[in-house]
């Protein structure tokens, strides 16, 4: 579609991915509502209804979300079901009722099967179930991408499904207990050169790997899949760059000054074993690639967390 001009929704705008792919979506010159639960509650039809009549939009992308690491998933994961699934079913109903022209969606690398072969391709999302400590979690974000086929398949609606990895960058949430791990990393390492505390405990033995993007990197991709995609199947969104969380602890302690010890507490889950996506199709499909290196990354959300004042 032609984002000049367009008037595009963008839920969850206000947060930590959505005000980045607003912005990017803006630079198209596309008129652009990024929207937060304090305008719209999309736990609710009626909310949603309100919205798409208030604001008529060419092109919704839904991003809003409840959304945590490990600890935040085991402790509520009733929520974490209902809530995703909720709005996301309630919203593309919606969308089709309303003749919405396109709705991209995004999706979660936690949808993956916890034993998935490296890298994980799209074709293999079926193929067994999620980690158990994000799976109520990843399994409603699996079933927008099922409604989306097959509103497309009976209603000729343009639902496009997306699969971020797991995304860093300035803005996140550095909460301790529903951060994701680099946000909670970067808060407790420059907490401790700020103390001098001398020793610091992370979850698990660190041996689980991951796949890490930049946010403004992720961003461009949406913005791409918004402009140039409108395929029934779900897309990865990446850097297609593996670390161990021992590596990816080192290299935050560097980057933070911080050089005291490191301990792993092993009665505390890894979480999935390793994370890595295949991101060729996203290259083939509307040009997608991640510039931005992790060091560089973090170099950068080191930065804006330390001249925020928040350590």
């Amino acid at each position: 579609m032609d984002l000049q001009g367009a008037t595009v929704a963008v839920t969850g705008g206000t947060g930590f991915l959505g005000g980045f792919v607003a912005q990017s979506i803006a630079r198209a010159d596309a008129r652009v509502h990024a929207l937060g639960r304090s305008d719209y509650d999309l736990r609710h039809r009626t909310e949603i209804d309100r919205m798409l009549a208030d604001l008529r939009p060419d092109a919704v992308v839904h991003l809003a979300a409840v959304v945590g690491g490990i600890g935040a998933n085991r402790e509520e994961p009733g929520r974490f079901f209902y809530e995703n699934a909720t709005m996301g079913i309630e919203l593309l109903e919606a969308c089709r009722v309303a003749a919405v022209p396109k709705v991209v969606v995004a999706g979660t690398v936690c949808a993956y099967p916890k034993h998935c072969a490296v890298p994980f391709r799209e074709d293999d999302l079926w193929s067994g179930y999620p980690e158990e400590t994000n799976a109520p979690y990843g399994l409603a974000k699996r079933m927008l991408l099922v409604q989306g086929q097959a509103y497309r398949q009976q209603y000729g609606m343009n639902v496009v499904h997306l699969l971020p990895v797991n995304l860093y960058g300035p803005r996140d949430n550095f909460d301790l207990e529903s951060g994701h791990v680099i946000p909670a990393m970067i808060r407790r390492f420059c907490a401790a050169v700020d103390t001098g505390v001398d020793d610091v405990v992370l979850w698990g033995d660190g041996s689980a790997t991951r796949e890490f993007c930049y946010v403004e990197d992720a961003a461009d991709g949406i913005t791409r899949a918004l402009a140039r995609y409108d395929g029934a199947e779900p897309v990865n969104i990446g850097s297609g760059d593996e670390i161990s969380i021992r590596d990816l602890a080192a290299l935050v302690a560097e980057l933070t000054g911080y050089t005291g010890a490191l301990t792993w507490d092993t009665t505390k889950p890894n979480g999935q074993p390793r994370r890595r996506l295949d991101t060729t199709r996203a290259e083939a499909e509307f040009g997608f690639t991640a510039t931005t290196g992790l060091r560089a990354g973090l170099e950068r959300t080191v930065a804006w967390y330390r001249s925020h004042g928040l350590g």
